[in-house]
């Protein structure tokens, strides 16, 4: 897999830019519903902190905020990511919603601080694979982000959407009030939004976006080639984060 990437990224004048740092593709996406609100929350906070340290592995924040009624209004939250798991749970046809949920591979639902839960997710999902089945690859230069895609022949899915989500790496947040009074939560790579850039319809393709935008506010992005059903965000097929995640 790493040499047909390779090859690729010699064709595209892009394997100067990448070098010497590659990487096999990640073998998951994790992303953590989560709540400031939610009492059952920080450990799965803490958890997905040891995720994101991991670098065959894309972990994601989202921050919901059906729970803030509780007493305190989650500060990081956006009504985009309630919607996003809301989607979820319709693609899926089992309607669940709970905090913390992690989704796995934009596929499979778990408790988001049972780690024996969320590993079995992530082999499940890779269907003997050791990595997600679409290669995915990130260069900056002159204040451009140029995403590359690449088909391996592993997957019999080939119609995606190519999403670029700005990140905060790192968020510490004392709370005041509700069912996490007193405690003071550290967050990791909690998004900021959600930019569809592109469709991806199987094959190599290439993909721009100005690194402004890809970063959104935040001080890194990450990018997902993810399908959908019925027009909800359903299998992720390949991923790529910025430096620094």
């Amino acid at each position: 897999m790493a040499s047909r990437l390779k090859l690729f990224l010699a064709a595209t004048g892009l394997a100067a830019l990448l070098e010497p740092a590659f990487a096999e593709p990640p073998r998951a996406v994790v992303e953590l519903f989560t709540s400031q609100g939610c009492s059952n929350c920080p450990p799965a906070d803490a958890l997905l902190v040891e995720y994101s340290r991991q670098p065959d592995i894309v972990a994601l924040s989202f921050p919901v905020n059906y729970w803030d009624y509780l007493g305190w209004k989650d500060t990081l939250a956006h009504a985009d990511f309630t919607a996003r798991q809301k989607n979820y749970a319709h693609a899926r046809s089992d309607r669940q919603i709970f905090t913390p949920q992690m989704i796995v591979n934009g596929k499979k639902s778990c408790i988001g601080s049972d780690q024996v839960q969320i590993e079995k997710a992530i082999q499940m999902t890779l269907k003997g694979r050791s990595a997600l089945p679409v290669d995915v690859t990130i260069a900056e230069q002159n204040g451009m982000v140029t995403v590359s895609v690449l088909e391996t022949g592993e997957t019999m899915q080939r119609e995606a959407q190519v999403w670029v989500l700005p990140v905060l790496r790192s968020q510490t947040v004392p709370i005041e009030r509700g069912e996490n009074k007193g405690k003071t939560v550290t967050y990791a790579n909690v998004v900021r939004g959600l930019k569809r850039i592109g469709e991806w319809h199987g094959g190599s393709a290439r993909f721009e976006v100005p690194v402004e935008t890809a970063r959104g506010g935040g001080d890194g992005y990450v990018v997902l080639l993810q399908t959908s059903h019925d027009d909800r965000p359903s299998v992720i097929l390949g991923a790529a984060k910025s430096a620094g995640l």
